[in-house]
């Protein structure tokens, strides 16, 4: 069923246009496509944290079972080349949001914190900033994001919500302000700036034995000391323990709650309900909006650390914990009404027993609502999956197929290579595989097309529209060369010479791995983007990608002829991209990330912060 057939949604005016179109049909190719440009689609946006591009069916994982977003795969178009703009989490998202590199909002690191570390902070998303949901929220749709968000809350009050998604143009927002850690389950070890938190605790504990000391040498009478000032130094040890334990000690209420649009819902979240919560929401939102274009942001909390995960799915992959969780992130996102129950040596599947009209998964609401075909669906991860997440119980982050690197590595292929799947039936051809680069940073331009809306002209926009690569009207990719940053530090660039169809890459600098040659660094949260944790390249390792696409085999003057036109074709490129760049206050200083009391989301009086989830789930 194309676009606008019963069961579908006219757009306003749609209806006073059918005789030109069925004439503009009768030549050959143009039925679709103007039909496709007379609907103003709903836009359904899906997001997965930490997934590795291997974890999928459809990018080649054989022993996971994800048949839903394989079959989305199926239905639409996939990208083999989609690619993050940044390798974590915060930079990322907000190259995602506004179609432009992380760095030129100010949402980088300058060799210290590489993400928001606080909900209590006031770094994040600038409101000069514009965002596709504020584009298409002026163009009529509805918007609304449900899940994470991780772009701060507030500036200088606990109630401006300056950097809050209703101030970026979503008008209804549920879900985390910040993102899932450790912290947020009771039963595993801290991850929020875990490091600093070990320094600050061995430092009250030196201190208060020196105190302790003091004070033993002055009852036996071995120091002369007042014990005015004994206490003194006692007081100012408990000042010290109190200054910091209230902002780590706490690090659960603070961070892990819930949010509708500016209410604070629960805190801490109760991690075992967060999934129902937030299906719930999805499929109330489609619901709610079905009547109307609308543009739903799914960032799933799925499958980031701590891997929360419902005992149905409990037990039931060949991977563990992670396995576990992907298989009912795919659920979640799917129509499949399979469930997977355990025997003694497999796992069979069986019919799941719903008991409630909000259990539907959220593309199942989509056919149930007859939006399918009026419904541009896409389905990404923020970046490549984490490598160095482990425990005792084995790997607890994602497989990035052939690629190597993983999460945090801003130039290896493992730490930017996403799934990129676009479906629009009707629209956009079933089963076809794109080989050409593409970035995040293009969903901003595509989004805003599709929409209806314009892309600013009054700043840098760095993403190109995928809409005619998508529908066919395109061979190639819009971008001759892409950059690949780690922090503000550029570690990689990668040139398509369209005309032989040779994919090139540059490395600048790559992370060395901890222990030697183990292809992370394990130990350490994520790999440094600069310092001694990396190694500067002079010259640089070129790599073709088209060739070698697990970057194994650096190529160099002698294997490859044209690999100093190579390198200078492509550090010609990297001057031109750095005149466009300028300097922007950067968001992630010492004094945007630390905690400040008064920023705080809160449920309560401060600092008695404490709420349950409310079951009502009836805004509009």
């Amino acid at each position: 069923m194309a676009p606008g057939a019963p069961g579908g949604r006219s757009a306003p005016g749609a209806r006073h246009s059918w005789w030109p179109l069925l004439l503009l049909c009768l030549l050959p190719g143009t039925c679709q496509l103007k039909a496709a440009n007379a609907f103003k689609p709903n836009i359904l946006l899906i997001m997965a944290d930490d997934l590795g591009i291997g974890d999928l069916g459809c990018y080649g994982n054989s022993t996971l079972r994800t048949p839903n977003i394989d079959r989305l795969a199926e239905e639409g178009v996939r990208l083999t080349q989609h690619l993050a703009a940044a390798p974590l989490c915060t930079p990322s998202r907000s190259s995602f949001l506004t179609g432009r590199h992380s760095f030129r909002s100010g949402m980088e690191a300058h060799d210290g914190y590489r993400a928001l570390q606080w909900n209590g902070a006031s770094g994040g998303l600038p409101e000069n900033e514009t965002t596709f949901a504020r584009i298409l929220q002026q163009q009529g749709y509805a918007t609304g994001l449900i899940g994470k968000w991780h772009q701060g809350v507030n500036c200088e009050s606990r109630t401006d919500h300056c950097h809050h998604p209703l101030n970026h143009g979503f008008d209804y927002f549920y879900g985390m302000p910040f993102t899932l850690v450790n912290d947020c389950h009771p039963d595993r070890p801290p991850e929020v700036d875990a490091t600093t938190r070990a320094k600050l605790w061995l430092s009250t504990q030196m201190a208060a034995l020196a105190v302790l000391t003091i004070a033993v040498g002055k009852v036996c009478g071995l120091i002369s000391v007042s014990w005015k000032v004994v206490l003194g130094a006692a007081s100012l040890v408990f000042l010290f323990f109190v200054s910091w334990y209230a902002s780590f000690g706490f690090v659960r209420r603070w961070n892990c709650i819930l949010m509708r649009n500016h209410d604070v819902t629960e805190q801490p979240m109760d991690l075992e309900r967060t999934t129902s919560h937030m299906l719930q929401e999805a499929v109330s939102y489609i619901e709610r909006n079905k009547h109307q274009p609308f543009l739903l942001f799914l960032s799933l909390l799925h499958v980031h650390i701590p891997l929360v995960t419902t005992k149905q799915f409990l037990g039931k992959s060949q991977h563990g914990l992670y396995g576990d969780n992907v298989e009912e992130m795919d659920w979640l996102v799917g129509p499949d009404d399979l469930s997977w129950e355990k025997h003694d040596d497999y796992s069979r599947p069986v019919k799941r027993q719903t008991t409630s009209k909000h259990e539907g998964e959220v593309l199942n609401a989509i056919e149930e609502n007859d939006l399918k075909n009026t419904t541009f669906t896409y389905f990404t991860s923020d970046h490549g999956g984490h490598l160095e997440a482990r425990d005792e119980r084995g790997q607890l982050g994602g497989w990035n197929g052939i690629f190597r690197g993983g999460k945090g590595m801003g130039g290896w292929e493992g730490g930017i290579r996403v799934p990129g799947i676009f479906r629009w039936p009707g629209v956009l051809p079933a089963g076809r595989v794109i080989h050409e680069p593409a970035s995040l940073m293009d969903v901003f331009p595509t989004v805003v097309q599709l929409g209806g809306g314009e892309v600013p002209q009054d700043r840098m926009i760095d993403g190109r529209s995928l809409v005619p690569l998508l529908r066919g009207a395109a061979e190639h990719s819009a971008h001759e060369f892409l950059f690949h940053y780690c922090g503000k530090y550029l570690h990689a660039a990668r040139w398509h010479e369209k005309d032989s169809g040779r994919l090139w890459k540059v490395h600048y600098m790559t992370p060395r791995f901890h222990p030697k040659g183990a292809g992370a660094c394990y130990g350490r949260g994520v790999c440094p983007c600069s310092g001694d944790g990396v190694t500067q390249h002079s010259p640089p390792l070129l790599f073709e990608l088209s060739r070698d696409p697990s970057e194994a085999r650096p190529l160099s003057p002698d294997s490859e002829p044209l690999y100093n036109m190579v390198v200078a074709r492509v550090g010609e490129a990297v001057e031109q991209h750095r005149k466009t760049l300028s300097p922007v206050p950067t968001q992630f200083s010492l004094s945007n990330i630390i905690w400040k009391p008064w920023l705080q989301p809160c449920c309560g009086t401060f600092p008695f912060c404490a709420c349950g989830q409310d079951e009502d789930h009836s805004e509009t």
